[in-house]
């Protein structure tokens, strides 16, 4: 029997200008004092912000030790023979107080070429919004690189975003070369690939407890920007209750979500791939063999890919994301379903 079981680890939390205090006040989170935390890195094998666990025997090693110990019995024969020991997902949470810049991230060919690493294509599921909220997601006609240099120079970029308001529940996939904004008073989740490259294209004139402006990347973005726009920005679905809906379908991941209030079996025999839950409302238990693990509401566990079947219990009602690699498929690259 394998001495693996559901990994939870030590968030890593992020001080940003545009941060906030929600990951304490929602998720009851115990953030360092005085500080404006944007992000919660809740499963990280990023250079420099590696995951590191918090619970069962091998608590106090990080992620990375933890792959090259363990490899596909960890991971997965699929993401192993993928990936290797380079655990190919990070997991956050992000709290906007305040509007995050304008950017997008340098697909897979271009990140390799310039800085060695995987792209970074993403999906956030709105967790809460204050009354107004909205987000940018792509742009609301299509654009040329001429027209978008000169209302980046002329401060009249903003009228030509697609700006979506936003709702909790809400989905919006964010492929690579899709120019995004979280807006003011959002509180997200967020599954990407294994990077954190990112092009700072434009900063709404913002400036920091010094008086400066942040750095931009605007020539660095040009290649990277999809500057195409599309009909559909959010992604439809149906929630039922006791069922997984799912929400994305590529090759970087597959998520849905599930809300349930009753025992619920889970049956992971054929995906061979690790599996990461993000508890987003109430709390429920993993029961597998003769073993339990609790996960509450702003907890993030990481299954072995060897543990296929397990039963989630809950006492009244929980919400989770649920994201895993599936078998590679490079003609599905986008997200699932219909989107609106």
């Amino acid at each position: 029997m394998s001495v693996l079981y559901p990994f939870k680890f030590e968030p890593l939390f992020k001080e940003r200008i545009w941060g906030g205090r929600k990951l304490k006040s929602y998720f009851g989170k115990d953030l360092p004092e005085n500080t404006r935390i944007g992000e919660s890195w809740e499963v990280s094998a990023v250079s420099g912000s590696v995951s590191v666990v918090s619970n069962g025997f091998l608590k106090g090693n990080n992620l990375n030790e933890l792959t090259e110990i363990y490899m596909d019995e960890l991971l997965g024969g699929n993401v192993y023979e993928r990936f290797g020991t380079e655990f190919p997902l990070l997991v956050k949470f992000i709290d906007a107080s305040d509007i995050l810049s304008l950017q997008v991230h340098p697909g897979d060919d271009l990140a390799l070429e310039r800085h060695g690493t995987m792209g970074k294509t993403e999906m956030w599921y709105v967790i809460q919004a204050d009354k107004d909220a909205s987000l940018v997601s792509g742009f609301s006609r299509d654009v040329t690189r001429e027209e978008f240099l000169e209302r980046l120079n002329g401060k009249t970029l903003p009228q030509i975003l697609n700006i979506e308001k936003v709702a909790p529940g809400d989905v919006f996939y964010i492929p690579a070369g899709r120019i995004h904004a979280i807006g003011k008073g959002v509180l997200l989740a967020e599954i990407q690939q294994s990077s954190d490259i990112t092009y700072r294209v434009y900063d709404w004139d913002r400036l920091d407890d010094k008086g400066e402006s942040r750095e931009l990347h605007v020539d660095l973005s040009l290649d990277a920007i999809d500057f195409k726009k599309y009909e559909n920005y959010k992604t439809i679905y149906e929630k039922r209750r006791n069922e997984l809906s799912l929400l994305a379908n590529s090759r970087y991941f597959t998520t849905g979500v599930l809300d349930f209030d009753r025992k619920t079996e889970r049956d992971y025999s054929e995906i061979d791939s690790f599996v990461i839950y993000i508890c987003l409302e109430g709390e429920f238990e993993i029961r597998y063999g003769d073993h339990t693990c609790r996960v509450r509401k702003g907890e993030t566990v990481l299954i072995p890919a060897d543990t296929v079947r397990l039963l989630l219990y809950t006492k009244s009602r929980a919400v989770l994301l649920e994201t895993y690699i599936k078998q590679d498929d490079r003609q599905n690259a986008g997200a699932i379903g219909k989107t609106v």
